[in-house]
């Protein structure tokens, strides 16, 4: 388990604006050895066991748009936190099938209930009461829905806000992962 000081340095991290639900690259990332130099110093400090810190690596690399280093570290995690990580780089490459074979080997996932809560509080504060529908039927998390919705959106002329919503809710699964690697789940 991370210390509160260690836990707050792993979510400075997520800087530099929303990831892109694509591959990216977007500006104010910071780079892979700048990333592997503050992990090793905070990772150093936390004492969390070797999965969660390879975990919260490939994270943290993904959200700085790094997928190829995230998918390393975690197509090599056979747990369902691995699939995760591995279904969302898979999600952003965009390889919308591959990434719907990782999130069923997650299958229901214990921060589901945590990012459904999150998203349907930030959908009620948008009144986006269609877009809570489809992501969350019964208000439960759907992975495969909003994979769906990132490829509708992926490659065409996709209203902006929509977009920008489907950006917000991806960081909340980020910040929903961390905060559990980070209690080691």
């Amino acid at each position: 388990m991370a210390g509160k000081k260690e836990a707050e340095g792993f979510k400075e991290l997520l800087t530099g604006g929303l990831p892109e639900l694509g591959p990216g690259p977007r500006a104010n990332v910071l780079s892979q050895e700048e990333l592997d130099k503050v992990l090793g110093l905070l990772l150093g400090d936390a004492d969390l066991p070797a999965d969660s810190q390879k975990l919260i690596r490939a994270l943290i690399l993904l959200w700085h748009d790094h997928l190829d280093a995230a998918h390393t570290i975690s197509q090599d995690i056979e747990s369902a936190d691995g699939s995760y990580v591995h279904g969302i780089v898979h999600r952003r490459e965009p390889d919308y099938g591959n990434a719907k074979y990782w999130f069923r080997r997650v299958g229901r996932h214990k921060v589901f209930p945590v990012i459904a809560e999150r998203t349907v509080k930030l959908l009620e504060l948008l009144n986006e009461h269609s877009l809570q529908k489809e992501l969350m039927p019964g208000r439960e998390w759907d992975a495969f829905a909003f994979v769906d919705l990132c490829q509708q959106v992926s490659g065409r002329a996709a209203e902006k806000a929509l977009v920008e919503q489907l950006k917000r809710i991806q960081a909340i699964e980020f910040e929903v992962l961390l905060e559990g690697f980070l209690t080691a789940l």
